[in-house]
């Protein structure tokens, strides 16, 4: 199953993703995702790096799955961590263009229901 790496930028607490070029973004659609268990190892350790750094805080491996073409985590509450708050769309990174892409079937203001 394939993974990406998250954790929180210390200087903030804003919750970011590895990049393929071993950097940290906020946006979901820029993280790399990893095929395998080794290579999540290998991602990991470099982020366990960064935290020795004092860039980020508490990384760790998000399993993702493909939906609709894009890549989204498979657990809500890395959904919610990835996009932001879930009571306005136009709040967070959902409004800045930043969270996960959702595909042809994302839900409308309508659908939307706050937890």
């Amino acid at each position: 199953m394939p993974d990406v790496i998250t954790a929180n930028r210390l200087t903030d607490g804003v919750v970011v993703f590895q990049t393929i070029d071993e950097a940290w973004s906020e946006d979901f659609n820029r993280a790399a995702v990893l095929a395998d268990p080794p290579a999540t190892a290998e991602a990991l350790a470099r982020a366990k790096r960064d935290e020795t750094n004092n860039l980020v805080v508490d990384a760790y491996a998000v399993p993702v799955e493909e939906r609709n073409g894009h890549f989204a985590p498979k657990a809500l509450r890395e959904a919610i961590r990835a996009a932001g708050p879930t009571n306005r769309r136009d709040l967070g990174k959902q409004a800045a263009g930043l969270a996960p892409r959702a595909g042809p079937k994302a839900a409308t203001e309508a659908d939307h229901v706050s937890l």
